[in-house]
């Protein structure tokens, strides 16, 4: 297959897919087409990027050999149905990175049968630093799942799963776990504001200790609970602080939080779809 791409949908994730993608440089931005009703955006992709302006979705997906469906997942199956013998005609591959919708559905609202690959990115994207969720249907062939894993690439990384039902744990994990993180980070820079620091120092330390853990964690095979002991002196501050959370049952409420976000990714399919 050729490396002709059509984004339907020119928001934030778009954005980063074609940034990353540009950046790369294994593909040329006239080989990239957007579809965006909002003409500013769409002129403004183009002007950044280099990359083609379709006039309307017919025309995307003629000049594309694999369309991403970046679109609310409101407004998505409006979006599709319309374009269904242009679908038909090009036989694109579908990449959707559309949350809470199956493939299952949109092959309905198409009225076929099509390759479909779901991802689901996170925000991270948007500074190269995403972790991509993907799935594909039985009828994906191994070319169009290394162009699909080269595309997330350009953002970060990816990780494929072999159940669609899967990417609800996706979901929860990588697709809300940002917010999750932000909130602990967001909790620690109130109370060292609460104590005393001033507000950039605060923001400047956590942050860095945030990247600096993940850095330890990404940089070797060490066990989790062994990083964590390295840092734990009997009867010192990290203990105490490990105590307390263990009081209040910390894991638990991540556990719990988790299930919430699969949960209601799986509430949206029924829902959207």
């Amino acid at each position: 297959m050729t490396n002709r791409i059509g984004f339907i949908g020119g928001g934030n994730m778009a954005a980063s897919l074609i940034g990353g993608i540009v950046s790369q440089g294994d593909i040329d931005a006239k080989q990239l087409w957007v579809f965006e009703p909002n003409v500013e955006k769409a002129h403004s992709l183009a002007q950044q990027f280099g990359i083609n302006v379709a006039k309307h979705n017919a025309e995307l997906i003629s000049n594309s050999d694999i369309v991403v469906m970046a679109v609310k997942p409101q407004v998505l199956q409006q979006v599709l149905t319309p374009l269904a013998l242009e679908f038909k005609a090009q036989q694109p591959l579908i990449v959707s990175v559309v949350a809470g919708i199956t493939a299952s559905s949109i092959e309905k609202w198409l009225d076929g049968h099509f390759a479909i690959v779901r991802v689901m990115p996170n925000t991270p994207a948007l500074v190269g630093m995403g972790a991509c969720g993907l799935y594909a249907n039985e009828r994906v062939n191994k070319l169009q799942r290394d162009a699909t894993s080269k595309l997330c690439n350009t953002v970060g990384i990816s990780a494929w799963v072999t159940s669609e039902k899967d990417i609800d744990s996706v979901t929860a994990l990588s697709g809300s776990g940002p917010a999750n993180f932000l909130l602990f980070i967001q909790g620690l820079i109130e109370a060292a504001e609460a104590a005393g620091l001033s507000s950039d120092t605060a923001k400047a330390l956590a942050v860095q200790t945030a990247a600096g853990a993940a850095k330890l964690i990404s940089a070797s095979d060490t066990p989790l609970q062994t990083l964590i002991d390295n840092v734990t002196s009997p009867n010192g501050t990290t203990e105490k602080a490990l105590q307390s959370f263990e009081q209040a049952k910390l894991k638990n409420v991540i556990a719990d939080a988790f299930e919430a976000a699969r949960t209601r990714s799986k509430e949206l399919a029924k829902e959207l779809g």
